[in-house]
């Protein structure tokens, strides 16, 4: 799979990566079995840098992909973890949390270092600890050879800029999430520049935006407005009449800007992973995308409030 660096890292990450979350049962039950055969897979098909979290499933992912990643030479694969976010009202961004939260975290994927470690959805919390007391916690870790590359993720881009005013001459990367999809290019419009002239890694997560670029049915919990999710409806029926899955189109497109290192897609389902890298081998077809960019252009980059509300 090609493969773009990360910033100034030395960090090469192939363009779809695998995100761990679904195997830690964060959306379905998962079994032993699909955790480690999704994980197999996905790293045999070139997408071996492996994005998880303590948060997903609970410690549950970091478990079972450690599981999914024993006998497998450390050279072959990418690991990337996260802190701070432990359940949807649980967060910790302490001096103290951060190195008990690392060295759990290892423990877990049975590794001695992460390739990189991301301060985890910064926006549910009082914004100055994050520069003030968590990230000098984290650079420690990194001069102690734990982890190799660090950085922060979130959604509000308010939240971004503020906490890249005082933290982007020290971190390696950032990863948004939902905001580089065919519906929201935000994250490419709106902070790319920024990161660039910094030359800090931009990681992009969410091709399909959770569902809601796919033909499968909406959740409940997904947030985005009505109005985006009727556009999105009429987006993927538009797509099926000329025989195209719009999840095909939507990962396409994620994938192919070449200012981004990664896209960062989950499942537990092993033909799922294998479906997107033979849409990846696909030329993307670029008067269907102009189409459906023409149908979203009424809600484009249209989302909604996370975090604290100082935060958005």
């Amino acid at each position: 799979m090609k493969t773009r660096p990360l910033g100034n890292t030395g960090i090469d990450l192939p363009i779809l990566s695998f995100g761990a979350s679904s195997i830690g049962a964060e959306f379905r039950s998962v079994s032993l079995d699909e955790a480690i055969q999704s994980t197999r897979i996905a790293i045999d098909l070139g997408m071996n840098f492996i994005d998880t979290s303590p948060f997903y499933g609970r410690g549950m992912s970091e478990v079972l992909l450690g599981l999914g990643l024993k006998g497998i030479p450390r050279e072959k694969y990418l690991l990337g973890s996260k802190l701070g976010r432990y359940s949807d009202i649980h967060f910790d961004f302490s001096a103290r949390r951060v190195e008990e939260s690392v060295h759990v975290s290892l423990h877990r994927l049975g590794t001695d270092y992460l390739d990189i470690m991301l301060l985890h959805d910064v926006e549910f919390v009082s914004l100055p600890q994050i520069w003030e007391e968590t990230l000098p916690a984290v650079l420690k870790l990194k001069q102690q050879g734990k982890v190799r590359a660090v950085g922060f993720s979130c959604y509000p881009l308010k939240t971004f800029h503020t906490v890249l005013d005082h933290v982007e001459n020290d971190i390696d990367c950032v990863l948004s999430y939902n905001r580089y999809t065919l519906q929201n290019t935000s994250f490419v419009d709106d902070l790319l520049p920024r990161l660039a002239a910094k030359n800090i890694g931009a990681m992009n997560a969410g091709p399909f935006s959770a569902r809601l670029l796919t033909n499968a049915s909406l959740p409940g919990w997904l947030k985005e407005p009505e109005e985006v999710k009727a556009v999105a409806r009429a987006a993927a029926k538009h797509c099926a009449d000329r025989g195209v899955d719009i999840a095909q189109l939507a990962l396409q497109f994620s994938c192919e800007h070449p200012g981004l290192a990664t896209t960062i897609a989950g499942s537990a389902n092993p033909a799922n992973i294998r479906k997107w890298a033979e849409w990846l081998s696909q030329p993307l077809d670029r008067g269907l995308l102009a189409e459906v960019q023409a149908i979203f252009a009424p809600v484009k980059n249209l989302g909604h409030f996370e975090g604290l509300p100082e935060n958005n």
